[in-house]
């Protein structure tokens, strides 16, 4: 058995919903971790699978009234947590034995806000899933590095978002944060996480020798786009200033165009329209929202790492892709320097 450090607790969170074939396998894996003192929290969301969990120590399963969503789910299974930080790992991911204390040790840094590890793809673990995603000027999100060598990427460094998949945070700062908004519930969740540790002056940092094996596939539903589509919005009406909005304008309504056609060609158009009714319909807890982000940040949207191109490799890119970047590029450059 290896040692571990005398105050090496770790609280790790994971989610299960629907069929689960890698379930098993992510929790062996946990539970195999080496460096540090893990106990298990399963949220049982609805799934099939978890029933086929054999006890283990350390082992909780919680099962809410309803699905909760990502967000819900993840605030549920870190209610109890008791340890100095909280891992959330997903479902389809599968921890090297030292992954989570190294992300661990770098998570409890100062100044850091949260630590995500290096996601490969599971059939290919040289081979990156997300070394942490970038972030539009729009609130386009998607899988950084996807698909790029592994090799390029064995730099330690910030990230402008982390990615949901395997990450570690102090339990206080997560509990000063108030968890993942559970409006949210799924999607994006950690796009705006990692914005507020931003504004806050906390940087999310990406360990680049902390694998883990992502069974990775990106799912193409109504569901799925009607809240990446909202979610988005909701991200950009409540985190950035005024100011950057107005600046931004003419870029934002272009992307509105823009995700309005690719939903038509898409066919997913109802869940478009249907996220923009979601927003209309919850303006007062918008502005409630906004109110609460603003009044906790310390740092202007200049200090945001946003860009201005859309570069995704885990999506195909829709057509004038090319004409919209230079749009955006030339906007940006325009009116960054006026973004407080």
């Amino acid at each position: 058995m290896t040692e571990t450090p005398a105050d090496a607790r770790l609280d790790v969170v994971m989610l299960a919903y629907g069929k689960e074939p890698w379930l098993a396998e992510a929790v062996d894996a946990v539970f195999a971790s080496t460096g540090v003192d893990v106990t298990l929290t399963l949220v049982d969301n609805g799934s099939e699978s978890v029933a086929s969990i054999t006890r283990r120590p350390g082992l909780r399963v919680v099962k809410p009234a309803e699905n909760t969503g990502f967000s819900g789910g993840c605030n549920l299974g870190a209610t109890d947590a008791e340890a100095t930080a909280i891992a959330f790992v997903n479902s389809d991911a599968v921890v090297a034995p030292d992954a989570l204390a190294k992300v661990r040790a770098v998570a409890l840094e100062p100044g850091v806000g949260a630590a995500m590890a290096s996601i490969r793809h599971a059939d290919r673990l040289d081979v990156i899933n997300t070394a942490g995603n970038p972030l539009h000027v729009a609130g386009l999100s998607w899988a950084g590095g996807n698909e790029e060598p592994a090799d390029r990427h064995a730099t330690r460094t910030t990230v402008p978002t982390l990615s949901g998949c395997a990450f570690v945070i102090r339990a206080d700062l997560w509990r000063e944060l108030g968890g993942f908004a559970p409006e949210y519930f799924a999607y994006h969740e950690d796009t705006e996480l990692s914005l507020r540790l931003w504004q806050r002056g906390l940087a999310p940092v990406y360990v680049p020798d902390a694998v883990v094996g992502h069974h990775y596939e990106f799912s193409r539903n109504d569901l799925k786009f009607y809240l990446l589509e909202r979610n988005r919005l909701l991200t950009v009406l409540t985190l950035y200033r005024t100011r950057t909005i107005l600046l931004l304008l003419p870029v934002l309504a272009l992307t509105e165009l823009a995700m309005l056609a690719t939903a038509v060609a898409g066919g997913w158009l109802r869940p478009k329209v249907r996220g923009w009714g979601w927003i209309w319909r919850n303006l007062g807890f918008l502005r409630t929202r906004r109110r609460q982000l603003q009044s906790e940040r310390l740092v202007g949207d200049a200090a945001l790492p946003l860009t201005p191109d859309f570069t995704p490799s885990n999506v195909e890119a829709p057509p004038g892709i090319g004409l919209y970047n230079a749009f955006v590029r030339t906007w940006w450059r325009l009116v960054r320097g006026l973004v407080r």
